[in-house]
């Protein structure tokens, strides 16, 4: 009986122990991120840089979240059509067009706006502007978007280069980008950053973006679920290993 209680114990000390951790782990990564957000908050308030001067960051992930006044040439036909992202609750593409920045053979990966999805034909695009010649934006320095899990390879439209826009022929749907691709295509370096483009609906498409989140809310929703675990561990333990056993003991005449 007694190497059975110690059992017990050990395993909710165990348990105890375990959640615990996990508790305070959520709230390191909490105090990171919040952190991460402070960080980017204050350089989004720093005064808005020039083509130029981005050119001259050596460093590009220590401009993040900075504003940029871009000056270049768009590449439309290497457009790219990022699938499943979403946009006012509402899933399509996300618009990404390389664009050579004033002064350099340089590109830029631009993050245009969003197009909602045909769910009648998928690969039917919305029409997308892509004006000629020099243009000028305003942007967010970001990283570039996220990899998504690709189950087989990429995949372009079937059609030339050159087809009407919201045709099939018009897309090159991706699940995630190809750096190293466009480099080898066009013969240019591609900086390891994107610009997010700010500003209103325009050329067709959405720049509703959603700022960015940090998400500690969830880390310390996460972290209030673990120690309320950790405290009903702690509280069943010592119920059913001491004052249980100890009250049925007196009980017994």
């Amino acid at each position: 009986m007694k190497r059975g209680r110690l059992f017990r114990a050990a395993a909710a000390l165990l348990g105890f122990a375990l959640t615990l951790s996990l508790g305070y782990w959520q709230l390191q990564r909490a105090a990171y991120k919040e952190a991460l957000q402070a960080r980017a908050q204050a350089r989004s308030r720093l005064p808005e840089l020039d083509t130029r001067a981005l050119l001259a960051v050596k460093d590009l992930a220590s401009v993040w979240d900075r504003t940029v006044s871009l000056r270049g040439t768009w590449l439309p036909t290497h457009t790219v059509y990022l699938d499943n992202r979403s946009m006012q609750a509402r899933v399509g593409f996300e618009v990404v067009t390389p664009l050579r920045l004033e002064g350099s053979e340089a590109l830029l990966l631009v993050r245009r706006g969003w197009i909602p999805r045909n769910f009648m034909d998928r690969a039917r695009l919305a029409p997308v502007e892509t004006p000629n010649g020099p243009v000028q934006l305003r942007a967010r320095v970001t990283s570039l978007p996220e990899p998504w899990l690709e189950l087989g390879p990429a995949r372009e439209a079937d059609a030339p280069t050159g087809s009407a826009p919201g045709s099939a022929a018009a897309s090159q749907i991706r699940q995630n980008l190809d750096v190293s691709g466009l480099a080898a295509q066009t013969g240019s370096p591609v900086l390891g950053a994107a610009a997010q483009q700010v500003g209103a609906a325009s050329e067709g498409l959405l720049r509703e973006w959603t700022p960015p989140q940090s998400g500690v809310e969830r880390h310390y929703a996460y972290a209030f679920q673990w120690f309320a675990l950790a405290s009903l561990i702690a509280v069943l333990s010592v119920w059913f290993l001491w004052i249980a056993p100890h009250v049925r003991s007196r009980s017994v005449p």
